[in-house]
């Protein structure tokens, strides 16, 4: 069987994806592999802002610029734990190294880092990741679940979160009014 591997890939919800974790999602993939695949949710934003998580969790916020960060909804899997998606990647307790200028960190030195120093400066922060079982990625994608597209780091980093969905589908010249039209219809 041919393997694709999809890490640094959007994952873009098709319209007829009805599960409620991932309707409408746009999911950045950390890591795929034989073992199956890691990713977070990047445009479901959750009633928390950086600052709130900071200080529920006992780390005093002294950078400027990150208190009103959105926390989001990074998927249905450990959804007690946090997971910072930054660039650069740096030098972290936990980190799963993505390519050499992203990673995903799930330990706290990185949340001290941006709350002392404001470094690094791109985060994303969720609770919880998404998780696909070995071949389960594979078979969503076989029942046309998703789109894929490579991911670009300003669309993660610089965009809204509400714009996000539909910049992704740009990339593959999909606009997301004819998509959702498109669906459903036979």
């Amino acid at each position: 069987m041919h393997s694709i591997n999809l890490t640094d890939h959007f994952l873009i919800a098709m319209p007829a994806l009805m599960d409620s974790f991932f309707s409408k999602t746009l999911v950045y993939i950390a890591e795929h592999n034989n073992r199956g695949a890691l990713g977070v949710i990047v445009n479901r934003p959750i009633d928390m802002s950086l600052g709130t998580l900071l200080d529920r969790i006992d780390i005093p916020l002294q950078a400027e610029g990150f208190a009103q960060l959105p926390v989001f909804f990074g998927g249905p899997v450990q959804t007690d734990r946090g997971f910072v998606l930054h660039r650069p990647v740096g030098k972290w307790q936990s980190t799963l190294v993505i390519n050499e200028h992203i990673g995903l960190t799930s330990s706290r030195d990185i949340l001290q880092a941006v709350a002392c120093s404001g470094q690094p400066v791109d985060v994303l922060v969720t609770l919880g990741y998404a998780g696909w079982a070995a071949g389960q990625l594979e078979h969503e994608l076989a029942q046309n679940a998703w789109l894929t597209v490579r991911a670009k780091l300003d669309i993660l980093f610089q965009s809204p979160y509400e714009e996000r969905l539909a910049s992704a589908l740009e990339l593959l010249g999909v606009n997301l009014a004819n998509l959702a039209d498109a669906a459903g219809h036979a």
